[in-house]
């Protein structure tokens, strides 16, 4: 079979939960998508608000809370919110990713080497029995040293350990100052090798959520090279279909996964920064027209809040007085503009008792997008 690019895109967004909203607890939502990006602490919250009818919350706020739904740094080197079943494979299979970007040069520079740093996370995941700050683990460190931690030394093993983010603060469950907590199911790996299962289930629950897709999509979204995603696709076998992209690139998918027709309707979404579909392919141009991507995506890595009209990015959006704020960046129906406007009632009404301000901080980016239209959607 030959996949067109809309029939990949519609694929996406169906398995995404983009196709139309589920009526699904927080938890199950997060197994469905796979992985949601959670650098920002309300992305999330309102990556879930786009995919799931009636979201509360509260729901994830609980998610989280009893660990059902966890946040720890994982593909890419970036944070991610994962269901507690995904966590250990997912985690084994990055690891040689996370030791290499974070035992290099800066850590060792603080006179621990990467044995060290082996040896040091047993430790560290016992004394992570409950939530504890950043100057909490320093201490520890220096006190297990017997001298003050060099820089670098805590920076490299925060992140190299498998350590999960502690809920904090309102009003998106985590604040800008981070607790770590040791998770209840502890990833096996100790060094530089990975059990080749983990990074096998890494593939399989990424082609459930995105596929299909090639193996520089997997490689892409995971930061895993692309010889060991071949070697993992190769092993998987029987259990995989295979296709053909656009240009004839070879797609991995599972089987029995929904492939809608590339005329499937897709409803307009207000989508969260850095929302995963963006992110999660080589080849952006499924969700992201390729004129658009610089737009959006910033030079620093900042993924600024789109809007998606008929499946693809076609522009952003902000909290304004009164409403949203909507930058289009090629003009739109009025069709369009109401059906945008009652999401952005929606979205208001979410946001108006957690943060009606969301990602002000991000705002000096919008002075820098030029824009067809802008219009401000009333939130009433």
């Amino acid at each position: 079979m030959r996949f067109t690019a809309r029939e990949l895109n519609r694929s996406t967004l169906a398995r995404q939960l983009l196709s139309s909203r589920e009526p699904i607890g927080a938890a199950e939502a997060v197994r469905r998508v796979v992985a949601i990006q959670a650098q920002q602490a309300a992305s999330p919250y309102l990556a879930l608000w786009n995919r799931v009818s009636g979201f509360d919350p509260a729901d994830l706020d609980t998610a989280f809370a009893g660990q059902s739904v966890v946040k720890s740094t994982l593909m890419r080197i970036t944070l991610h919110a994962v269901h507690a079943d995904d966590y250990p494979a997912f985690r084994e299979a990055v690891h040689p990713s996370l030791r290499a970007a974070r035992l290099n040069d800066r850590f060792t520079a603080s006179g621990l080497t990467a044995e060290d740093a082996e040896a040091l996370v047993p430790e560290i995941l016992a004394f992570a029995d409950r939530p504890r700050t950043n100057a909490d683990y320093e201490a520890w460190l220096e006190d297990r040293l017997g001298a003050p931690a060099r820089p670098g030394a805590w920076w490299g093993l925060r992140q190299f350990a498998p350590l999960l983010h502690a809920p904090t603060t309102p009003p998106w469950s985590f604040g800008h100052r981070p607790s770590y907590i040791a998770p209840r199911v502890r990833p096996v790996t100790t060094d530089a090798q990975v059990p080749d299962v983990s990074l096998r289930t890494l593939v399989l629950r990424y082609l459930e959520g995105f596929g299909p897709a090639s193996v520089a999509d997997v490689a892409r979204f995971s930061l895993v090279p692309r010889t060991r995603v071949r070697t993992a696709l190769r092993a998987l076998g029987d259990l995989l279909v295979r296709n053909e992209g656009p240009d004839g690139e070879e797609l991995f998918d599972v089987p029995h996964a929904p492939r809608p027709d590339g005329d499937t309707p897709a409803p307009p979404r207000l989508m969260a920064m850095w929302d995963s579909v963006l992110l999660a392919y080589h080849d952006r141009a499924r969700v992201i027209p390729p004129e658009y991507r610089a737009l959006i995506i910033r030079r620093n890595g900042d993924v600024l809040a789109t809007v998606l009209v008929d499946g693809y990015v076609a522009g952003v959006w902000r909290p304004a007085e009164g409403g949203v704020e909507v930058t289009a960046f090629h003009p739109l129906s009025e069709e369009v503009w109401e059906r945008l406007g009652v999401e952005a009632r929606a979205l208001t009404a979410f946001l108006r008792d957690r943060e009606p301000q969301v990602y002000r901080r991000y705002a000096h980016w919008w002075a820098k997008v030029p824009g067809a239209v802008v219009r401000v959607l009333p939130g009433h």
